[in-house]
């Protein structure tokens, strides 16, 4: 299990996009990771696909530095979690502690409103290519694009890929 003793966050919004959430949960665990769904102050949230998860803590009492790396799920939510200004300040903390930040679809949006795009290569749905463009990345169209940190990916098609780059880093990725 390559990532015993790691924790890694989640965050969670309204409308997630279901696979994307619990496909990558689940692989993490599976590789000895502890895993913490954050949300925006709801106790559960409804998937795209109508599949509830239950949050594990709000995002107004997290602090970056209790984890080793984050995952943030596309769907309608990532339009929800980039109006929280603490959201997006544990979303830059962990990308500036070099800590892997990984994000799939929409999920873009979070990093572009956090700021840490610029001058980095990254994927996501094409439906906000231009955002991401907007905010100074390099749009690839690749099933995974890995930059630094950064781990991206299109669509829940690229979730094996997405989700074995995800484990590649952070089982390299030294524990504070």
């Amino acid at each position: 299990m390559r990532l015993t003793g790691k924790t890694v966050l989640f965050f969670v919004g309204p409308q997630y996009e279901d696979l994307e959430l619990w496909y990558p949960k689940i692989r993490l665990e599976e590789e000895g990771a502890r895993t913490v769904v954050a949300g925006l102050g709801e106790k559960t949230y409804q998937g795209k696909k109508g599949y509830p998860v239950t949050v594990d803590a709000n995002v107004d009492d997290l602090y970056a530095e209790t984890f080793d790396g984050l995952v943030i799920p596309g769907g309608y939510a990532p339009d929800h979690m980039r109006r929280s200004p603490r959201l997006l300040a544990i979303t830059r903390a962990v990308a500036e502690a070099g800590k892997p930040v990984a994000f799939i679809c929409h999920a873009a949006w979070v990093p572009v409103s956090a700021g840490i795009l610029r001058g980095r290569k990254v994927t996501c749905v094409k439906a906000i290519k231009d955002d991401v463009v907007n905010a100074g990345a390099t749009y690839l169209d690749e099933a995974v694009v890995v930059d630094g940190n950064l781990i991206s990916s299109r669509t829940p098609a690229d979730l094996p890929d997405f989700s074995r780059a995800l484990i590649r880093a952070l089982a390299t990725t030294p524990r504070d």
